[in-house]
């Protein structure tokens, strides 16, 4: 069960530290600036941003969050959510769950690190229901919520914007701090529009206020077809982003700059509405010259092995290509957005089979159905490479799936224990499926991975040897694992907890149409 490949120690292609002074020193520098007031559009994600940790080994996920508590006396936060996010649905792909349950996560995960928002400003309101319920819901609990109306023309009438019937019919939010962080929970959220509704109202009170966006991706001091670029245009394929060399940058300054194509697209008209919004008073304040001006973004400094992060990015592209090609099979995602992947793959000479997880876990499910006398089912395999390069797989049976097979082997091994020893007895599992069928009239199928994370934790409490193995778990958080199969929801909900970078084939591991 246990395989074992060289070892190899995880490398840093990128510090941390150094990227942390050097972006805290740019947001000090721009704040100056602008009167001492800014609005600082956060772009990606505030905290767990493990997109940026996958592909720049070293990078804390949660830098930012470190930023802003060490600019704590500066820094209040606004988020901002889309009321047709809230209307919809929308759920975010990393944490499954839907915008506005990620929005009270946000501000729950804030509080826990000592920092608050001000406020939540719901954006396009039109007094949607649940846009209605999700105001109450914070009010009721002592959140203050700002309220910003659909403004018709946005965002090419300038003159309909910049009015008292455009900016000026939004809620005003009140802010004390000169840095205005606003953030949301996912992209099109209305962040900058919630900016640029503030600078409105700020320069009618008199406040020389200015704007700046946090950046991370793409990077703009690196070369357009660097990995590190080309997985942030994968990434964003679904929307159809693409990377591109600042054309206003290249103009002003003879200089290549590569930026993305919304903000290039929008620049033109974002710098008509600053330059209306900014008086007469404030014609000392700096006006962009192009999008990369508008950017704080010093994540290409931060780079110290350009290897190691090449080679991350790369194995970034593979994972995005795996993920979208499963949601195409499960008839979320377009097929033109697996191809455009796919495109971004052959451009760098990537295949999935150099994600090393893949052609394991596929070995695996052969070697299941060789010797799977009696099973009927669809054969199923897993492999999980841990951080010191040795490699771990499982397969499916009649008692457990293959994501279940995998961790327990893999706790097995990192806390020594023999492969014949039993982590679960016989008759856990047994009292388990008697539960399902009995009681919860569901089908007695084998234990999938929530289950059989539950049921460890059970055995630990009268197994020592089960406690030791449980005690293991965290060293699977960010290793990496691919499946043949597509997880069942309750495989997924465990992957999920242990923090494994997961991808799998696009495949059902039951011929079931309906999966629990």
């Amino acid at each position: 069960m246990h395989k074992h490949i060289s070892s190899r120690a995880e490398e840093q292609g990128f510090d941390n530290e150094k990227y942390l002074r050097e972006q805290t020193a740019a947001i000090v520098d721009r704040v100056k600036k602008f009167d001492n007031k800014l609005y600082l559009e956060f772009g990606g994600k505030l905290c767990y941003d493990y997109h940026a940790a996958r592909v720049l080994p070293g990078y804390d996920p949660n830098v930012k969050i470190r930023l802003l508590q060490s600019l704590k006396d500066k820094v209040e936060i606004v988020l901002s959510i889309y009321a047709g996010d809230i209307e919809k649905g929308r759920v975010r792909g990393d944490f499954g769950i839907t915008y506005d349950a990620a929005t009270f996560k946000l501000i729950d995960d804030l509080r826990k690190w000592g920092l608050d928002i001000s406020s939540v400003v719901i954006t396009r309101f039109n007094n949607q229901s649940s846009a209605v319920i999700f105001r109450n819901k914070l009010e009721r609990r002592g959140v203050k919520v700002y309220l910003h109306y659909p403004i018709e023309g946005y965002s090419t009438d300038i003159d309909a914007v910049v009015s008292d019937s455009g900016f000026g019919r939004n809620d005003y939010i009140d802010t004390k701090k000169p840095i205005v962080v606003v953030t949301a929970p996912g992209p099109n959220s209305g962040k900058l529009s919630t900016c640029l509704s503030q600078l409105y109202h700020d320069h009618k009170r008199g406040i020389n206020a200015g704007y700046a966006k946090f950046e991370t991706f793409p990077i703009w001091n690196i070369p357009l077809k660097h990995p590190v670029n080309v997985a942030y245009e994968a990434a964003t394929a679904d929307i159809l982003d693409f990377n591109l060399v600042d054309p206003f940058h290249l103009a002003k300054y003879k200089e290549t700059a590569i930026n993305y194509n919304r903000d290039v697209e929008s620049f033109p008209i974002l710098k008509l509405i600053l330059t209306r919004i900014l008086d007469k008073k404030s014609s000392s304040l700096p006006v962009y010259n192009s999008p990369t001006d508008m950017g704080v973004n010093r994540a290409g400094f931060g780079i110290v092995n350009d290897k190691i992060v090449r080679e991350a990015s790369k194995q970034e592209l593979i994972r995005r290509y795996f993920r979208y090609h499963s949601e195409f099979v499960l008839g979320i995602e377009k097929k033109e957005t697996v191809d455009r992947v796919a495109a971004l793959m052959e451009e760098m000479g990537v295949k999935v089979t150099d994600r090393r997880v893949v052609e394991i876990s596929r070995k695996a499910a052969e070697d299941a159905e060789t010797g799977g006398k009696g099973f009927a089912g669809i054969y199923c395999g897993a492999a999980l490479e841990l951080k010191d390069g040795r490699m771990v797989t499982g397969k499916n049976s009649k008692l457990m799936h293959a994501a279940s097979s995998l961790v327990l082997n893999t706790v097995k091994m990192l806390a020594n224990i023999p492969d014949e020893i039993l982590l679960l007895s016989p008759q856990i599992i047994n009292q388990i499926s008697k539960l399902k069928e009995g009681v919860l009239n569901l089908e007695p199928e084998s234990l999938d991975l929530e289950e059989t994370l539950i049921a460890l934790s059970i055995s630990a409490a009268t197994n020592h040897t089960a406690e030791i193995a449980l005690k293991k778990l965290i060293d699977l958080r960010g290793c990496e694992m691919h499946m043949t199969h597509i997880p069942t929801p309750g495989d997924e909900v465990g992957l999920k907890m242990l923090g494994v970078n997961l991808t799998s084939d696009g495949k059902f591991s039951s011929r079931n149409l309906f999966v629990t």
